[in-house]
């Protein structure tokens, strides 16, 4: 499918600033909902500044160090690591002209580490800006993937019927609005026809504007903003990239399944995937979880979610979710380049992105899973990108 494509944002920062001073409240659940292994734990740091929450003005020093310890800035949940973790295998080291490569553009694009896992061993792994294997970074859009992921779960488990089921199904409080007829499939793909703004320039922007809603309508503020939004496109012929249509993913989620994102996380991806540092990820007022951004996790269990998905994911999601998942759904011209369900797609790749250089690539058919995490000066870079991307060619050419 080739839809037209109007705008492109690479993250959700704005989704973290409007979930200070949350408070836990459990999600409905459902008799056969599935149960947590171990409980996870709602943490609530120490109440600040609201000024001292605006991650999109943080200082180049102040985003080093928070970016590393987001649980001592905003409220959480904490998923434990999984009772048996996975072992990243160690490989032949990448020749030294390439290692060499990627330490120059880790050191160019402000990278605070770098994981190559290749044919089923680790080939690279190194760390900057006095970042540590054990310590977990945050991840911005990059949770996106996740929350798809869990979209894909809640089908298999028979929560979710179909990705065809209209989104008032699972989300009344949208009937009557711009969502009536549109389908969990085309929030997935983030095909609407919505009109949605994500400019993080524009503090008038929709992305901008999470913060407001969340102040006036607390617990109800994805559904109070989502509800405002007008029509620019019939449903499913316009591309326009939407972090409050992620947020509304795992609100849907989370409504058919009857736990928060991060309790159902544990199950479906932190058990089976291995996870050795456990999870942390935001709420917001409701108590649940934000679709679209701000998990935390070590370097290797991102690349351990990259793992999970090029072995396709276990008995978590449908057979051939992630094939589907990744494959451009929506094409971006001819570039080579498009949008599955939250997941990028490039040439032969695919990926999940996060603004200030936060990424995992996966290249299917050469068993590649590379993971940046980063510290970029600017939240969004087209150059930074292309060099991660032949950083990313070049590994996928060696045996």
């Amino acid at each position: 499918m080739t839809i037209t494509k109007l705008a492109l944002g690479m993250g959700a920062a704005a989704a973290a600033l409007a979930i200070s001073g949350c408070s836990y409240g459990s999600a409905a659940g459902f008799d056969d909902a599935p149960a947590a292994l171990e409980p996870t734990v709602l943490t609530q740091p120490p109440a600040r500044d609201p000024s001292e929450l605006q991650v999109l003005f943080w200082s180049d020093a102040e985003r080093s160090a928070r970016f590393r310890d987001m649980e001592s800035w905003f409220a959480g949940h904490e998923v434990p690591a999984a009772a048996t973790p996975r072992v990243l295998t160690r490989g032949e080291p990448l020749p030294g002209a390439l290692a060499q490569e990627i330490r120059q553009a880790m050191q160019s694009t402000g990278a605070a580490g770098v994981m190559v896992h290749k044919n089923g061993t680790v080939r690279f792994e190194d760390y900057g800006l006095d970042f540590a294997a054990d310590q977990r970074w945050t991840s911005f859009s990059v949770a996106k993937s996740f929350t798809s992921t869990l979209l894909g779960a809640a089908i298999k488990d028979g929560f979710i019927a179909s990705l065809d089921d209209p989104v008032t199904q699972y989300v009344p409080g949208l009937a009557g609005s711009a969502y009536e007829g549109v389908t969990v499939r085309q929030i997935a793909t983030m095909t609407s026809g919505v009109a949605w703004n994500e400019d993080y320039t524009d503090p008038n922007s929709d992305v901008a504007q999470l913060n407001r809603f969340v102040v006036e309508y607390g617990p109800d503020a994805i559904v109070a903003q989502m509800r405002e939004l007008e029509r620019e496109a019939p449903a499913g012929e316009k591309w326009v990239y939407k972090t409050g249509e992620t947020n509304l993913i795992g609100l849907l989620v989370e409504n058919a399944v009857g736990l928060s994102l991060a309790e159902y996380a544990q199950e479906k991806i932190v058990e089976p995937a291995g996870f050795e540092g456990g999870l942390f990820w935001m709420t917001d007022p409701r108590g649940g979880n934000v679709g679209g951004c701000c998990l935390s996790l070590t370097l290797s269990d991102y690349t351990r979610m990259g793992i999970f998905a090029l072995e396709g994911g276990g008995d978590t999601v449908p057979e051939g979710w992630f094939a589907e998942a990744g494959d451009s759904i929506v094409d971006f011209g001819d570039s080579g380049f498009g949008y599955g369900y939250q997941w990028w797609t490039y040439p032969g790749a695919y990926g999940a992105q996060g603004i200030f250089g936060q990424s995992i690539t996966i290249v299917p058919s050469e068993g590649l899973v590379l993971t940046v995490v980063s510290n970029w000066s600017t939240a969004t870079s087209n150059d930074h990108r292309r060099t991660w991307q032949g950083v990313a060619a070049k590994i996928a050419a060696i045996d």
